[in-house]
């Protein structure tokens, strides 16, 4: 909403608006929560007070013409500039920790999950960075505290609550998808936006899609939604996470295309999904390595795609990673044919990265 208000105001030329503008910021007379108004040839500059008689000459120097509007006209206010997190806790922590400012976090739905450097990771601090974040991020109702790693066959992560409504429901909106997240019970990472679209758009046609570690269907929704003629089986060992998946299919009107599995990947790869998939996904980069006899079990007999993740610690590299996936895949009698796409999807920790390689098997 736009908002109004009456000051002092000084007309001058425009062509000599600049030199006149400049000089009266350093008189400090210039109000600067109001905006200049332009009037034809002329600007009026709202002041904070009149000029006194040597600060009038030292204008009229530059602009003889000048004129200084006594009456109170009405200018319209300048929007203050929403503050940053960065600022906002510099202006609460003591010096000493500013080094330690977190500068980004995880945004999911209106959830916010924050990694607290050791520095801040007291209670008061705590406080104090989740009390900034809500006010700095008004559409954010919640904010968590990464509280260790990912661990566990389920792969949870432990949050700290520290502001906000204490809860880990939301729904999040991805690339035209909704998902329901629950973030103390299912593994979710909206840094991989990118790369589940980037999977959906390659799917086409007729295609049987095996997801191995399908979460609440970040892969599978979107390849559900884009590709109405193809089949999704999408896989997971933990409960609470297929039963947010089976929502989800169900919210984003996929029921057709998706089916969720609750179980072991490998033990269904060697039953009901054995042999029926054009193309795998396999987005567990902890341990997919492990997976790999799965997929290839899954894959038709003559063969399809591996979209394979897994991560990279220094001074191990992406073609080593290569190879320990070459040998893996060559010790269940299947061969890469090519190398169709590697990148590095993420820094995941210092000196350790995600890295995406898809593969063709025969």
């Amino acid at each position: 909403m736009t908002t109004m208000q009456s000051a002092v105001g000084l007309k001058v030329p425009k062509n000599l608006g600049e030199k006149i503008i400049s000089l009266a910021h350093k008189l400090e007379i210039v109000n600067k929560t109001l905006f200049i108004k332009s009037q034809s040839d002329h600007l009026l500059i709202p002041l904070i007070r009149q000029p006194n008689e040597n600060e009038l000459s030292q204008l009229k120097d530059i602009a003889p013409q000048l004129m200084l509007d006594k009456n109170d006209e009405v200018f319209v206010e300048k929007r203050p500039a929403e503050e940053t997190l960065d600022h906002a806790l510099k202006r609460q922590l003591p010096p000493n920790l500013h080094s330690s400012i977190p500068h980004s976090f995880d945004i999911v739905g209106d959830i916010a999950v924050i990694e607290i450097p050791s520095a801040l990771n007291n209670n008061r601090y705590k406080d104090v960075i989740g009390q900034a974040i809500l006010r700095t991020h008004k559409h954010i109702k919640s904010v968590h505290a990464k509280a260790g790693a990912i661990n566990g066959v389920y792969r949870i992560r432990d949050l700290t609550y520290i502001a906000g409504e204490n809860r880990t429901q939301t729904i999040y909106n991805e690339y035209n998808c909704k998902y329901h997240v629950d973030l103390a019970k299912a593994y979710f990472s909206p840094r991989l936006s990118q790369e589940h679209h980037r999977i959906a758009t390659l799917v086409n046609g007729n295609e049987v899609v095996a997801d191995l570690f399908a979460g609440v269907g970040p892969f599978a929704v979107p390849i559900g939604k884009l590709c109405p003629k193809t089949r999704v089986y999408a896989v997971d060992i933990n409960p609470d996470a297929v039963e947010l998946l089976k929502l989800n299919v169900k919210i984003n009107h996929i029921e057709n295309q998706v089916y969720p599995l609750l179980g072991d990947a490998r033990e269904l790869a060697n039953s009901k999904l054995r042999g029926i998939a054009d193309r795998v996904i396999m987005n567990l980069p902890e341990t997919a390595i492990d997976f790999i006899d799965a997929a290839c079990q899954t894959l038709k007999p003559a063969g399809g795609l591996i979209h394979f993740y897994g991560f990279t610690r220094k001074p191990d590299t992406i073609d080593n990673l290569k190879t320990r996936l070459t040998s893996a895949i060559e010790q269940q009698h299947r061969k890469i044919t090519a190398f169709n796409f590697i990148k590095n999807v993420r820094e995941t920790a210092p000196y350790e990265q995600q890295i995406v390689i898809d593969t063709q098997i025969h």
